[in-house]
């Protein structure tokens, strides 16, 4: 093994108190990574982070920048924490510089504490969890952009002159997602995400000397925060993570059993992965009620279905031309007309049927007609004078209504699941100067007052499962996934977009924390929307590959159930059978590997997808085989991390036939699909 490479970056705990001497102790420059990782190269010289305060620049290397102390606390599970002490003395400025460590693991977490320490206000203006210079060479960036139906839209290109990603529309994921992975020409990749919900940055800076500085997390842009003597605050973290063999596979890994281990919230219902049913898509509001949503629980419990979800449309005036958009934050006022019982006896009915009840709730939205803004005018964030549509959580107020309103909401109609959506772009944020925040950094506060929101409900109700939705995708990062329990891909779910959305964003999530549905039956028009399960046409292989495209990760249903024909409402429970008996112990625990590149909607991108799950143990696989509409007719696939000497049975779980091969085999002849139609697939179990 070189010793530069990335099997060799991993710290040593009994290393780590030996590389925090040095120039300002800051040789923890190398993100915990050993000293020899080529990454970060000799030109880092200890600059891991940045701060601009009135108008100045303080780094690792800057004069009047002393170290205080360095401390060191072992976390659960063998993780430790480092935090480097340190005074800029010239304006009393403690800045301290946390990493932890992982075992086992090329991740780290970036994150700063700034305090002012002096007799004087100052105006923090930039804060750059991380900054690193690369060295140079030759360099290709991977990232993803997004917008409302086209999130994880890979991009590939070469790394030359300035490059900049980032959002700006004050929600994480619309524009771009917060992830990329670089990597080197010898095969060596670097991938960094923003832990943080807001607005957010990476900059990739040509440098005189050659190569590139890397900074980023917390976006600059109208950002600023005014620090008074004794106040502080926390820089968003970042994780950086490295791997090798220009393999994805290898950085996506990491991420999920960090994610699993240390991050995501866990509940028995959560790990569990149960089977969803929401109205939403095939009914809206125009469509739903009382009796209709009874109608679909009756054929939910039959198909084996584990949760029915309430969506929007529940709430608000009974008026034929109100609109429930409009009246976000009302949540008291349920439509009578629509449910003349109530939700609680939704709620009970759900149960009666041996399910869970889900309630859908936009809990940071205010809408035009909402009373809450005449009632609470101080709830309500504002620009330049201007109503920016949702509440600010920057005020300790609004976290404490939103609070009781939630646990009302939960206890009040017996929740197990709420579905938390967010379809607004904050921008900027709140610039109001009397909700406990400045007119600079509204958006940052309204973030971490969500936060502790999410976190008291938790608290409450550990055993209630939290989803985040944000027009579908538009706010997924590691951040929100620290506070909620799984996160909604996309609103449309039709079949190679539901590939796409799973290939890219398994690169940086754990698979039982995504959550998308098969093909809904929308009630208006879509250009792709175009299921139709009463088709006579529609084949058997075809409705059983839109179905297994959902079953890669968390799975359900949006689609009129009493109205589904019989041979398609049979196929439906079959396959919830199979999802509840083989596969969903293979999502919450298993490795994921990509087996083929990233298909892309509109016939771009690989013709076919599989996916590899592998147990910790290594004994057992799960392999998801689909051809896309204009596959090639046969395909080889090569599969991972089994030992060359072992003998694996593959049992076919969808055509009830096996075979045995040896592991250098399957990994190195691959294995060949010459049998599949367009819009066909195959799932096998590997013992």
């Amino acid at each position: 093994m070189e010793a530069n490479s990335p099997d060799n970056i991993r710290l040593s705990n009994r290393r780590l108190d030996h590389e925090l001497d040095g120039r300002h102790g800051l040789r923890m420059v190398r993100y915990g990574l050993r000293s020899g990782a080529t990454w970060v190269g000799e030109a880092s010289g200890g600059s891991v982070f940045a701060l601009y305060f009135d108008g100045k620049r303080v780094d690792g290397q800057s004069d009047g920048l002393v170290v205080r102390r360095t401390t060191i606390a072992d976390l659960d599970r063998d993780a430790r924490h480092c935090v480097i002490h340190l005074v800029y003395e010239p304006d009393d400025i403690e800045i301290e510089s946390h990493t932890i460590v992982y075992p086992d693991s090329t991740l780290v977490e970036r994150w700063l504490t700034v305090r002012n320490s002096g007799s004087q206000a100052v105006r923090i203006q930039r804060l750059d969890s991380v900054s690193m210079e690369i060295p140079q060479d030759e360099y290709e960036l991977m990232y993803y952009t997004s917008a409302w139906g086209t999130e994880f839209e890979g991009v590939r290109e070469p790394l030359q002159g300035e490059k900049v990603l980032e959002t700006r529309s004050g929600r994480f994921s619309n524009e771009q997602h917060p992830w990329f992975a670089l990597f080197r020409g010898n095969g060596e990749i670097l991938s960094a995400s923003a832990m943080w919900s807001g607005n957010w940055i990476f900059r990739f800076e040509p440098v005189d000397q050659g190569g590139y500085r890397l900074s980023g997390g917390l976006h600059d842009r109208e950002f600023w925060k005014d620090l008074h003597p004794g106040e502080s605050m926390d820089s968003p973290r970042v994780s950086v993570v490295l791997g090798k063999s220009y393999d994805l596979n290898t950085i996506s890994m990491e991420y999920a059993r960090i994610g699993r281990a240390y991050w995501y919230p866990q509940n028995e219902l959560s790990q569990s992965l149960p089977m969803e049913w929401n109205h939403w898509w095939s009914y809206e509001d125009r469509d739903i009620d009382e009796r209709v949503f009874r109608e679909n629980v009756d054929v939910a419990a039959k198909l084996g279905i584990e949760v029915c979800t309430l969506d929007a449309g529940w709430f608000g005036p009974t008026a034929p031309d109100a609109h429930w958009f409009d009246y976000r934050g009302d949540w008291a006022k349920v439509n009578t007309i629509r449910f003349p019982g109530g939700i609680r006896a939704l709620s009970d009915y759900v149960h009666s049927k041996q399910m869970k009840f889900g309630l859908w709730c936009e809990i940071e939205a205010l809408g035009q007609h909402a009373r809450l803004a005449e009632e609470h005018p101080e709830f309500v964030a504002l620009r330049d004078g201007e109503r920016l549509g949702y509440v600010c959580f920057g005020n300790p107020a609004v976290q404490e209504w939103a609070f009781q309103t939630l646990e009302r909401l939960i206890t009040e109609y017996r929740c197990e699941w709420i579905k938390l959506d967010f379809n607004v772009d904050p921008g900027a944020g709140c610039a109001r100067m009397d909700h406990g925040h400045g007119a600079g950094d509204g958006l940052y506060e309204h973030y971490l007052g969500y936060y502790r929101t999410l976190e008291k409900i938790r608290a409450r109700h550990p055993g209630v499962i939290l989803e985040n939705c944000s027009s579908g995708g538009l706010r997924i990062d590691l951040g929100i996934l620290q506070q909620t329990h799984l996160t909604f891909l996309s609103d449309p779910d039709w079949p190679e977009h539901g590939l796409q959305l799973f290939w890219g964003a398994s690169t940086m999530l754990a698979p039982e924390v995504l959550l998308h549905w098969g093909w809904s039956e929308w009630i208006h028009e879509h250009p792709n929307q175009t299921f139709d399960p009463r088709d006579p046409d529609l084949e058997q292989h075809q409705l059983d590959y839109y179905v297994r495209i959902s079953m890669l990760a968390g799975s359900g249903f949006s689609q009129r159930l009493p109205e589904l024909p019989r041979r398609v409402a049979d196929r439906y429970a079959y396959h919830i059978k199979m999802y509840k008996d083989h596969i969903r112990r293979f999502i919450r625990s298993a490795d994921v590997f990509r087996l083929t590149a990233q298909p892309k909607r509109e016939g771009r991108g690989d013709r076919w997808a599989s996916f590899q799950y592998s147990l910790p143990t290594g004994s057992e696989h799960l392999v998801f085989v689909f051809r896309l509409p204009r596959g090639e007719r046969e395909r080889s696939l090569y599969l991972r991390g089994l030992e060359e000497d072992r003998v694996y049975t593959l049992e076919w779980l969808t055509d009830q036939r096996s075979e045995q091969r040896n592991g250098s085999d399957l990994m190195r002849a691959g294995l060949t699909f010459d049998r599949l139609l367009e819009e066909d697939s195959a799932i096998l179990l590997i013992d």
